[in-house]
Protein backbone atom coordinates (compact mmCIF):
# COMPACT_ATOMS: atom_id res chain seq x y z
CA UNK A 1 0.00 0.00 0.00
CA UNK A 2 1.18 3.30 -0.94
CA UNK A 3 2.49 5.52 2.34
CA UNK A 4 1.51 9.02 2.62
CA UNK A 5 4.15 11.21 3.69
CA UNK A 6 2.72 15.04 4.19
CA UNK A 7 -0.02 17.31 3.60
CA UNK A 8 0.78 20.94 1.77
CA UNK A 9 -3.11 22.86 2.00
CA UNK A 10 -3.30 24.89 -0.98
CA UNK A 11 -4.25 28.60 -0.38
CA UNK A 12 -6.92 30.39 -2.29
CA UNK A 13 -6.40 33.96 -3.49
CA UNK A 14 -8.13 36.09 -5.16
CA UNK A 15 -5.15 38.88 -6.60
CA UNK A 16 -2.27 36.96 -7.24
CA UNK A 17 0.13 39.85 -7.18
CA UNK A 18 -1.21 41.38 -4.15
CA UNK A 19 -0.48 37.74 -2.37
CA UNK A 20 2.99 37.49 -3.75
CA UNK A 21 3.92 41.09 -2.36
CA UNK A 22 2.54 39.88 1.19
CA UNK A 23 3.81 36.40 1.07
CA UNK A 24 7.39 37.40 0.17
CA UNK A 25 7.82 41.12 1.42
CA UNK A 26 5.92 40.79 4.47
CA UNK A 27 6.20 37.48 5.66
CA UNK A 28 9.96 36.43 4.31
CA UNK A 29 8.84 33.73 2.27
CA UNK A 30 10.41 33.60 -1.31
CA UNK A 31 8.50 32.80 -4.49
CA UNK A 32 9.37 29.63 -5.70
CA UNK A 33 7.50 28.93 -8.56
CA UNK A 34 4.42 30.91 -10.44
CA UNK A 35 2.33 28.31 -13.36
CA UNK A 36 -0.41 29.45 -14.94
CA UNK A 37 -2.00 32.52 -16.94
CA UNK A 38 -3.49 34.82 -14.91
CA UNK A 39 -6.01 35.08 -13.53
CA UNK A 40 -5.82 30.83 -12.87
CA UNK A 41 -2.53 31.06 -11.42
CA UNK A 42 -0.78 28.22 -9.26
CA UNK A 43 1.71 29.25 -7.11
CA UNK A 44 4.66 27.90 -4.32
CA UNK A 45 6.52 29.91 -1.63
CA UNK A 46 8.69 28.78 0.65
CA UNK A 47 10.67 29.85 3.69
CA UNK A 48 12.95 27.32 5.54
CA UNK A 49 11.49 23.72 5.54
CA UNK A 50 7.85 25.32 4.71
CA UNK A 51 6.39 25.06 1.41
CA UNK A 52 3.42 26.93 0.72
CA UNK A 53 0.90 27.07 -1.83
CA UNK A 54 -1.26 29.42 -3.61
CA UNK A 55 -3.94 29.20 -6.62
CA UNK A 56 -6.47 31.65 -7.92
CA UNK A 57 -9.86 31.17 -6.89
CA UNK A 58 -13.28 32.80 -8.24
CA UNK A 59 -15.34 33.91 -5.51
CA UNK A 60 -17.54 30.55 -5.59
CA UNK A 61 -14.22 28.52 -5.19
CA UNK A 62 -13.09 30.40 -1.90
CA UNK A 63 -15.47 28.56 1.11
CA UNK A 64 -13.64 25.25 -0.39
CA UNK A 65 -10.56 23.44 1.15
CA UNK A 66 -7.80 22.36 -1.63
CA UNK A 67 -5.00 19.26 0.31
CA UNK A 68 -1.57 18.63 -1.38
CA UNK A 69 -1.22 14.85 0.38
CA UNK A 70 2.66 13.57 0.00
CA UNK A 71 2.63 10.08 -1.02
CA UNK A 72 5.62 7.72 -2.05
CA UNK A 73 3.64 6.05 -4.76
CA UNK A 74 1.04 8.49 -6.87
CA UNK A 75 1.06 5.85 -9.54
CA UNK A 76 -0.45 3.16 -7.18
CA UNK A 77 -2.52 4.82 -5.27
CA UNK A 78 -4.30 6.36 -8.59
CA UNK A 79 -3.78 2.68 -9.63
CA UNK A 80 -6.09 1.35 -6.24
CA UNK A 81 -8.79 4.79 -6.36
CA UNK A 82 -9.21 4.25 -11.16
CA UNK A 83 -12.18 1.68 -9.71
CA UNK A 84 -13.58 3.76 -6.71
CA UNK A 85 -15.76 5.83 -8.70
CA UNK A 86 -14.10 8.78 -7.14
CA UNK A 87 -12.29 10.72 -10.39
CA UNK A 88 -14.15 13.54 -12.37
CA UNK A 89 -13.22 13.38 -15.83
CA UNK A 90 -10.66 15.57 -15.82
CA UNK A 91 -8.66 13.58 -13.04
CA UNK A 92 -5.57 13.23 -14.81
CA UNK A 93 -1.80 11.46 -13.22
CA UNK A 94 0.79 13.88 -14.86
CA UNK A 95 3.70 14.94 -13.87
CA UNK A 96 3.99 18.91 -13.41
CA UNK A 97 5.78 22.15 -13.83
CA UNK A 98 6.76 22.51 -10.02
CA UNK A 99 8.61 19.23 -10.19
CA UNK A 100 5.97 16.78 -8.88
CA UNK A 101 3.81 13.83 -10.39
CA UNK A 102 0.73 14.24 -9.05
CA UNK A 103 -3.45 13.42 -9.17
CA UNK A 104 -6.17 15.47 -7.68
CA UNK A 105 -10.17 14.57 -6.83
CA UNK A 106 -12.90 15.66 -5.12
CA UNK A 107 -14.17 14.82 -2.05
CA UNK A 108 -18.66 14.59 -2.12
CA UNK A 109 -18.60 18.02 -0.19
CA UNK A 110 -16.13 19.30 -3.11
CA UNK A 111 -12.88 19.48 -1.14
CA UNK A 112 -9.88 19.19 -3.32
CA UNK A 113 -7.25 16.45 -2.89
CA UNK A 114 -4.48 16.23 -4.80
CA UNK A 115 -2.12 13.59 -3.89
CA UNK A 116 1.97 13.71 -4.88
CA UNK A 117 4.98 12.75 -5.09
CA UNK A 118 8.50 14.66 -5.91
CA UNK A 119 10.34 13.70 -9.04
CA UNK A 120 13.21 15.18 -7.43
CA UNK A 121 14.76 12.44 -4.92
Amino acid sequence: MPLFRQVNPIIGTRDVDRAISFYVDRLGFKLKFRNGTPPAEYLGFGRDGVELHMQFQYPHEMGTIRLRIHVDDPDALYAEYRDKDVFCDRTVLCDTPWGTREFALYDPDRNALTFYADLKK
